[in-house]
């Protein structure tokens, strides 16, 4: 087993090993043991409490580069008018103290979240429709979490 002990930046991408793709439950933990795309047992051994983001690199004992990549996942996507509609929806979503993503495509903003049918209708209430599919779920990091290298969301 491979055993995964630190964070690492600045590695260029042909010294990439492998990649070890994960849902956002399993990215919120330190210790973890996975198969990576190329069926590597891997061990995370991390400092507990920074989420791991997509495209986050983790250095093995032995040197070699792991990237992470977030899975597909069951997601609600609400879309909303821009401007006030827009942050009014992420203002009352985020009150009820769960994980959002944010984010804007060629069809404006959208908020994410995990299915949860009291959220669900929470958005529909405020005008927003919604979407049920897999996607990528990687929500903001919050306003205390420490600083990390940026992210297109």
């Amino acid at each position: 087993m491979l055993e995964l002990i630190e964070r690492t930046h600045n590695i260029d991408s042909a010294e990439i090993h492998d990649n070890l793709v994960l849902p956002y439950e399993l990215r919120m933990r330190g210790r973890l043991r996975a198969t990576t795309e190329t069926s590597l047992d891997v061990g995370l051994f991390l400092d507990r409490g920074p989420v791991l983001r997509d495209g986050d690199l983790l250095q093995a004992r032995t040197g070699e580069v792991i990237r992470i990549r977030a899975a597909d996942e069951p997601v609600v996507t609400a879309r909303i008018g821009a401007g006030l509609p827009l942050a009014r929806l992420c203002y009352h979503l985020g009150n009820r103290h769960v994980s959002l993503a944010i984010g804007e495509d060629e069809q404006g903003g959208w908020v994410r979240f995990p299915p949860d049918h009291v959220l669900e209708e929470l958005a529909e209430h405020l005008g927003a429709t919604l979407a049920h599919h897999n996607a990528k779920f990687d929500p903001e990091p919050g306003a205390y979490a420490p600083a990390s290298h940026s992210h297109e969301h």
